[in-house]
């Protein structure tokens, strides 16, 4: 019995690496590409995958399903490319798509650097922070007991997340407190507002942008009507907040700046395929009817913040003030797989319209100002509140 299932099994693993030498031959036929040498490497190392495969599957010591192995070896493949490629399963694909529609899993937490410490900004308004009771200025010291001194606030923010019901653990250190605080929340679905906004007073408004998500360039256009409403005669200038703004969605950067554009390249993508090479252009239309306009960055804005600031500041559109920006200059591509799971993979590196390199070097400030400690604070009746201290704000407001 055994030996008839063994020869079952050989035949099938058999036709599935015949069906894999097939397929390639015939990719490589309709591309025109010559079958070299190493097109016949290429042929035997997939054979040696399947080899592998049949192995483990039939002499490691444990059972191990089909979906492990396949979902360890696709893991394995994409390690080798860079630290933005990664395999999604079906939970992280639908959170990736619950992400770009301007919703996440997680717990509501929005947080900065302050002083190379992750320092709540504000728990979102009905979230399972807030109603554990995380407040404003705590100190985020381990997430799942894993501290987070040292690691990129993206990483940080990044373990927040994950599939709803699923439980996390933040500890935190609060001002006058003397033991760690320590809270376990339920991440659940967040429904994200990326765009706030204030009326400064004498003509000036200041809007902050913590992410792009498919709807953040709506909400920019109702944040810039309202404080064209409040500044009656006129709205004299605007001062866009793009620090700590890790990025999001591509085309919400491409929007964003077009709002400010009325005409020029915004980007230019540079990658392998078609979908990697892409140019962006502005249309006529400048939402702040040509308002002066300063833009705050730091060491926290990256990849579509980068976009954004990188076209105003090319197009004189806008002076950057702060510090040097976090230097992401690469596009991730989300391709689906079978079974709702999918692989994110870097197709294309972007350069502003002057045709200046992103990835690995940011982008310098016109103006060079190092943040005080706490730049903001919020109180625990309003998300958002701006604090006259903040002194990368208020050289914007001179210049």
């Amino acid at each position: 019995m055994f030996s008839n299932l063994r020869n079952i099994f050989g035949l099938l693993v058999g036709a599935a690496i015949g069906a894999i030498i097939f397929f390639v031959s015939i990719f490589f036929s309709q591309h025109k590409i010559s079958f070299s040498e190493d097109r016949f490497e290429a042929v035997d190392e997939m054979r040696a995958v399947a080899e592998a495969m049949e192995r483990v599957r039939h002499e490691f010591v444990d059972s191990v399903a089909d979906d492990v192995l396949i979902a360890g070896a696709i893991r394995g493949m994409l390690s080798e490319l860079d630290e933005h490629s990664h395999y999604l399963t079906t939970e992280e694909y639908a959170e990736i798509q619950r992400n770009s529609a301007g919703s996440y899993t997680g717990v509501g937490l929005n947080v900065s650097l302050e002083g190379g410490q992750v320092t709540v900004v504000a728990p979102l308004e009905g979230t399972p922070a807030q109603r554990a009771g995380i407040l404003p200025l705590d100190v985020v010291i381990s997430v799942d007991d894993m501290a987070v001194d040292g690691e990129d606030l993206a990483e940080t923010v990044e373990r927040f997340r994950g599939v709803p019901g699923t439980a996390v653990t933040v500890d935190v250190r609060r001002e006058g407190e003397t033991e760690t605080l320590h809270f376990s929340l339920t991440r659940a679905n967040i429904q994200a507002t990326t765009v706030y906004s204030e009326y400064l007073g004498n003509g000036y408004g200041y809007i902050k942008l913590t992410g792009f998500s498919d709807s953040t360039a709506s909400e920019l256009g109702r944040a810039a009507d309202h404080l064209i409403q409040r500044s009656k005669p006129s709205l004299l200038g605007v001062v866009l907040d793009l620090r700590d703004n890790v990025g999001g969605v591509l085309g919400a950067a491409v929007k964003v700046a077009d709002a400010f554009l009325d005409e020029g390249l915004i980007v230019r993508g540079n990658g392998r395929v078609r979908g990697g090479r892409f140019e962006e252009f502005a249309t006529r239309g400048d939402i702040l009817g040509g308002a002066e306009l300063i833009v705050l960055v730091n060491g926290g804005s990256a990849s579509a913040s980068e976009i954004v600031a990188g076209a105003l500041k090319d197009h004189k559109r806008a002076h950057l003030i702060g510090e040097r920006t976090y230097g992401k200059g690469s596009v991730q591509t989300v391709m689906p797989l079978t079974n709702g799971r999918a692989i994110k993979i870097t197709t294309s590196r972007y350069f502003t319209p002057s045709g200046n390199i992103i990835n690995g070097t940011g982008i310098e400030p016109d103006i060079l100002v190092f943040a005080e400690p706490v730049r903001a604070r919020y109180s625990e009746n309003s998300n958002f509140d701006l604090v006259h201290d903040d002194n990368q704000l208020q050289e914007a407001l001179r210049t």
